[in-house]
């Protein structure tokens, strides 16, 4: 064999720069024959005798060899020791060429040698790209989709290159959605269709291919294969109701796309996909929560939708989620009730239909995505509520389980969040009965801890409960602000040049009302605040000089 081999590689030397076809037909039959025999050996052979720097001159589109001498450079770029070589016997540009060929087995073998050169390789795929096969293996896929093996050829291509963020923006300028949506309704087998799937996730993540393909139909192909597989307990349809449902989801993460299939509430795909929810089926419930989360990106729709009754069956949902339930439904449906708390108009509904008391069931979960959607959702819900801040704030057990999770330093999300649920509890009920929950549960130290966070917008939130508290309930709370060493942050705070202008403002509104304690007051005098204070009266900010100067006199009386 390697006697055979070795002849056959000095004659295709030869007959390479001769060019008679059937000399040369005859060489690459045995060295595609060695390839399959024994494919590394041949290849390792094939690299010594150089022998690739003269394949670049034999692919040429009008040779009848060309399809076979493209084979072999498929053959050996299975081994990753012969990728490099490909290259710097500069075979990509001459094969790129070759794509344009009308001949169907030189485009097939020609799409595997590119495919096998640059697998796994982000740099030289990026290459590809810039010469601009996107759109050539488009057109291909659209000329030749009766051809099952360069259909499939062109798939595994755009599966690879779709990967890469650089594709998008070419794909999105080719017809490729309405090709695989084309080409998706023709099939009939599991793995044809999870091929095509393998291209569209990824296509799906640009907002433009996702509008593209709304156009193209996939959605109604999607609900399709819903409606099919629902009720089967087979491995194959319950993963491809999975990834339709999946797919569903991801399109309407696209303003555009969403809006498309909204159709103000009253769009099939929406009434179809609220159908999902009451179903007994785990995945459909995951994806219609998450597609009512995905539809509540804007107020108009979210007013719709609450008006037509989807808080109700979003509740029923949780309902069946609380003991022992999908943690992925719990959070998606958490998730939707959230976003559609946002518009001011909702709450109030939102909170008369007994969303407090379905989200408050979750309260004892232990898993950090559960616990904060439920956060974020109460948070949401008493925005400028007084009355269902204070009904909240008096919780006992949630202000006791608020406290537990602002330490909870594994989880920056809950953390965050139920500092700022504490904070909100308290700014918008304006309540002491509040203050004195939070003070009996130990919440003031949080509180105090938030006014050094790295968001303003936390700050702040901090700052300003901290005064409502300062005015309100200062005797019960002022032992928790001494042990806190609120003073000494706020001094800091002030001191500091990075402060946002809010952020000075608020820790001067806190001082003048820390002044009616007695132990806060002799902090106040020992740091010297005069002197920070009286900086900040020729701050640029109006609001920062003015309050500077109300402080500045508060603390010169109260000296």
């Amino acid at each position: 064999m390697a006697d055979n081999l070795s002849d056959t590689l000095k004659k295709l030397k030869i007959t390479a720069v001769d060019r008679t076809e059937d000399s040369l037909e005859g060489c690459l039959d045995c060295l595609l024959q060695a390839l399959a025999q024994n494919n590394m050996e041949t290849s390792e052979k094939i690299q010594e005798s150089g022998i690739l720097q003269l394949f670049a001159g034999l692919l040429i589109p009008q040779s009848s060899c060309t399809a076979k001498v493209a084979n072999i450079i498929a053959e050996v770029a299975k081994n990753e020791f012969m990728r490099t070589p490909c290259v710097d016997a500069g075979l990509i540009s001459p094969l790129v060429q070759l794509l344009n060929s009308k001949d169907q087995e030189v485009l097939l073998q020609t799409g595997r040698a590119l495919g096998n050169i640059c697998y796994d390789s982000h740099s030289l795929q990026a290459q590809l790209i810039n010469m601009g096969v996107i759109p050539t293996l488009v057109k291909l896929l659209g000329i030749h989709c009766q051809n099952a093996a360069l259909t499939e050829m062109c798939l595994v291509a755009f599966g690879n290159l779709a990967e890469l963020e650089s594709s998008k923006e070419q794909f999105a300028s080719t017809n490729i959605a309405e090709e695989l949506v084309k080409l998706f309704k023709k099939q009939i087998e599991h793995d044809k269709k999870e091929m095509i799937f393998e291209v569209l996730a990824p296509l799906a993540e640009n907002d433009a291919i996702k509008l593209q393909l709304v156009e193209a139909g996939l959605v109604e192909c999607l609900l399709e294969i819903v409606q099919q597989k629902v009720d089967s307990d087979k491995e194959d349809d319950i993963a491809e109701l999975k990834t339709a449902s999946d797919l569903m989801v991801l399109l309407l993460l696209g303003d555009e796309s969403m809006q498309k299939l909204f159709e103000g509430g009253k769009g099939n795909v929406f009434q179809r996909v609220l159908s999902w929810i009451p179903s007994n089926n785990h995945q459909l419930q995951l994806a219609g929560a998450l597609a009512i989360a995905n539809f509540a990106r804007n107020d108009g729709n979210c007013i719709h939708m609450v008006d037509n009754g989807i808080v109700e069956t979003l509740m029923d949902l949780l309902d069946r989620h609380v003991e022992d339930g999908n943690v992925t439904v719990q959070h998606a449906a958490l998730s939707a009730l959230r976003n559609l708390a946002i518009p001011v108009v909702n709450k109030a509904k939102m909170l008369s239909a007994g969303v407090t008391e379905a989200v408050l069931k979750f309260l004892k979960s232990e898993m950090p995505p559960v616990q904060f959607k439920l956060l974020g959702t109460l948070r949401m819900l008493i925005d400028a509520q007084a009355e269902a801040a204070e009904q909240l704030g008096k919780n006992v057990k949630l202000v006791e389980r608020l406290v537990e999770w602002c330490e909870a330093k594994d989880h920056a999300g809950v953390m965050g969040e139920s500092n700022r649920l504490l904070s909100a509890l308290i700014r918008h009920s304006k309540s002491k009965d509040v203050i004195k929950t939070i003070v009996q549960s130990g919440g003031i130290k949080h509180l105090v801890t938030m006014a050094t966070s790295e968001h303003v917008i936390m700050q702040n939130e901090a700052l300003v409960a901290l005064a409502l508290i300062a005015a309100l309930e200062l005797g019960t709370a002022e032992k928790d602000l001494e042990s806190a060493k609120l003073v000494q942050i706020l001094h800091r705070l002030l001191a500091d040049e990075r402060s946002a202008p809010e952020i000075k403002y608020n820790s001067m509104v806190l001082i003048c009302a820390l002044m009616g304690s007695e132990c806060l007051h002799k902090e106040v005098q020992d740091l010297a605040f005069l002197d920070v204070v009286s900086k900040l009266r020729s701050h640029e900010n109006k609001s920062v000089a003015q309050q500077a100067s109300l402080t500045e006199q508060r603390l010169t009386v109260e000296s």
